[in-house]
C-alpha cells in the first residue's frame, strides 16, 4: 500500500484528487495547516471508503514539511504520488511596479523552496519503491507572466523552471514530473476546469507518463 500526498489539502481541488487518488488504492495525506480542515476532509473521504489522515505543516515552514511527509511515509505507507497545489496567499499578486524585493521573499519561499523540500523528503521512498509521480498545479501566470500578480508570476515560473528540471533528471529512474496549468478559475460548473475534472486530469498525468507540461484548456488569447 502507497500514499498519494497532498501539500495544500482543502475542500476544492484538493478534495477532488484526494478521491481519486484514494479511488485508485492509495492511502491519503493531507498536509495543511489547519487540522480542523483536514479532519473534515478526512471524515468527507471515509464516507467514500477512503483511508486519509492528516498531517499539520506550513509550506513556509520547511522543518514541518519534512516532518508531516517523514510522518506521512511511516503512517500510511511510502510515498508514491506527491501533489503539490497549495493556494498562493493574496498579498503575493502586488502588480509589478509595486512589488519589491522583499515582497518576493515569501512568494519564492512558497513556490520554490516549498517543493524542494517536499522533493527531496520523498524521493528516498519513491527510489526504493522503484517508482513515484510528483504533480505541480500551476496557473496561467507560470507560463505566461501577469503584470498584475508579479510575486504569484515571478515564484511560479521558477517553480516551473525546478519541475522541469526534475522531469528531465528523475525520467531514467521511473519517477515522472508534470505539471497542470489551470489559466482560469477552478468552478465547480467548468467543463475541463472542475475539481473533479481536474483531478481526473491529475490521475492521467500519472497514469499515462508523458510529457511535462499539460494544460486544463487552452490559454485565452
Amino acid at each position: 500500500m502507497t500514499a498519494f500526498a497532498l501539500i495544500g489539502a482543502g475542500p476544492g481541488l484538493g478534495l477532488a484528487a484526494a478521491r481519486r487518488f484514494g479511488r485508485a488504492g492509495h492511502r491519503v495525506a493531507l498536509i495543511s495547516r489547519s487540522a480542523r480542515h483536514q479532519d473534515d476532509l478526512t471524515a468527507e473521504l471515509a464516507r467514500d471508503n477512503i483511508h486519509a489522515h492528516g498531517f499539520t505543516a506550513d509550506v513556509l515552514d520547511p522543518a514541518s514539511l519534512t516532518a508531516a511527509l517523514h510522518e506521512a511515509a511511516d503512517v500510511l505507507g511510502p510515498v508514491e504520488i506527491l501533489q503539490f497545489s497549495p493556494v498562493p496567499r493574496g498579498d503575493f499578486m502586488k502588480p509589478v511596479l509595486e512589488t519589491t524585493a522583499a515582497d518576493l521573499d515569501d512568494p519564492l519561499a512558497f513556490s520554490v523552496k516549498g517543493p524542494v523540500t517536499c522533493v527531496h523528503a520523498v524521493l528516498p521512498g519513491m527510489r526504493a519503491l522503484g517508482r513515484g509521480t510528483l504533480l505541480f498545479v500551476n496557473g496561467g501566470s507560470a507560463v505566461r507572466p501577469n503584470p498584475r500578480v508579479a510575486g504569484t508570476s515571478v515564484a511560479f515560473a521558477a517553480e516551473s523552471a525546478y519541475a522541469q528540471m526534475l522531469h528531465d533528471a528523475l525520467a531514467l529512474e521511473n519517477i515522472h514530473v508534470a505539471q497542470l496549468i489551470v489559466p482560469g478559475a477552478i468552478h465547480p460548473d467548468a467543463e475541463h476546469s472542475s475539481p473533479d475534472a481536474l483531478a481526473e486530469r491529475l490521475y492521467a498525468l500519472h497514469t499515462e507518463r508523458g510529457a511535462f507540461r499539460h494544460y486544463a484548456e487552452p490559454m485565452p488569447a
